[in-house]
């Protein structure tokens, strides 16, 4: 038990690795010229033809590169949390958490709410995942491993909501939640996997945030986005790139969302991984989660401080920050590469650095996390003594 505490107090390091926040709000803009050369569009007539689109079918192949500015930590997150599916498995919590780094290809192909397949290209190895009707099966090539799930089409969908009325109504109302805390412009236009787009280009108004901008390439016709990018203040490469270098909006066949099993391979049940792991990850984490002052039965949110792209969620853990040298061998080398230790009116503390989502950990337990500078989580905590 004692070492499952010790290890759990690494949570939240650690998983500022993979957490960003942000308020994005809109104000209308014209586009610039750009290539190829398409009608003037406003911010707000964009916005209301991305809400118009109802692309059902589509295939392609999709790429994506992360660059969080983070040292290697395949695998950590999973071994932390305690005894995750890990390596080996096709179970896609586990499978799916290599997308936060690297660079990586998938193949992509949806026709409606009911059939969607994505295969993820690493190497010679596959991972496939497919959705068809109210089944999951899942498959990886390396350790001839398949995941299935029964009944996964009513339950995993997600619960109705009310949007207005029209396409208008929901621009309006983005828009008229901007504030003065965003800019929003149509930033020209591109081509994204041969076919032409506007790119819709959001930026914070205020100093202090990490993000510089966000920008998502709309296709012109469809209204569908083909391509995102998010910037970070620090430079060099995106935090998030990712589109499609190929796409084709016609029904992808029947047949490629049939799956059969391969010969040899170990089946495993969904509900059975579910009591496999009763009593485990979940619950450990969910543990370390509320042992940092996070989620969980009695627990109050955090705090917030500030507003829009600035805001920094703040909690006391109640016991003093984790230190380096007790932290499991394996993630010592992650930590000292993330943290930087600080001082001020507070005390002093470590903050936890990615390029977008920072994190301030003070001696005495206190957190205090955002997509912010250093400086800013460290003048916060100035500001509550």
């Amino acid at each position: 038990m004692a070492a499952q505490r010790k290890t759990s107090r690494y949570v939240v390091p650690i998983a500022v690795a993979g957490i960003a926040a942000a308020t994005i709000g809109l104000v209308p803009a014209l586009a610039a010229s750009g290539d190829p050369d398409l009608p003037e569009i406003t911010a707000q007539q964009l916005i209301e033809k991305i809400a118009a689109s109802d692309t059902q079918t589509l295939s392609g192949t999709f790429k994506i590169s992360t660059d969080l500015g983070l040292p290697a930590f395949d695998g950590l997150l999973g071994g932390l949390a305690g005894g995750g599916s890990g390596e080996g498995s096709a179970d896609p919590s586990a499978q799916l958490t290599k997308l936060v780094s690297g660079t990586h290809t998938l193949k992509i192909a949806a026709d409606g709410p009911e059939r969607q397949k994505l295969t993820l290209l690493d190497g010679k190895e596959r991972y496939s995942l497919v959705h068809n009707g109210d089944e999951v099966w899942a498959y990886d090539s390396a350790s001839n491993q398949v995941f299935h799930e029964k009944g996964a089409g009513e339950a995993g969908r997600a619960p109705e909501k009310e949007l207005p009325a029209s396409p208008k109504a929901l621009a309006d109302e983005v828009l008229k939640a901007a504030g003065d805390t965003t800019s929003i412009t149509v930033g020209g236009t591109a081509n994204v996997a041969g076919r032409d787009a506007y790119r819709l280009v959001i930026a914070p108004k205020q100093q202090g945030s990490t993000v510089e901008a966000v920008t998502i390439a709309v296709d012109a016709a469809t209204g569908t986005p083909l391509k995102f990018t998010l910037d970070s203040t620090s430079g060099g490469k995106p935090v998030v790139d990712a589109g499609f270098t190929k796409v084709d909006f016609a029904r992808p066949a029947a047949s490629e969302f049939d799956f059969a099993v391969p010969k040899g391979a170990e089946v495993t049940e969904g509900d059975q991984l579910e009591k496999d792991h009763a009593g485990k990850a979940p619950e450990d984490l969910e543990k370390a989660l509320g042992d940092f002052g996070l989620g969980g039965a009695g627990q109050n949110g955090p705090e917030v401080v500030g507003e829009g792209w600035t805001a920094i969620a703040t909690f006391d853990t109640g016991e003093a920050a984790p230190k380096t040298e007790d932290a499991p061998k394996e993630a010592r080398g992650f930590l000292d590469a993330l943290g930087d230790e600080v001082s001020g009116k507070f005390g002093s503390g470590t903050v936890f650095k990615t390029k977008i989502v920072n994190a301030l950990m003070t001696d005495d337990g206190k957190v205090y996390v955002g997509a912010v500078t250093p400086q800013a989580l460290v003048d916060a905590a100035n500001a509550a003594k």
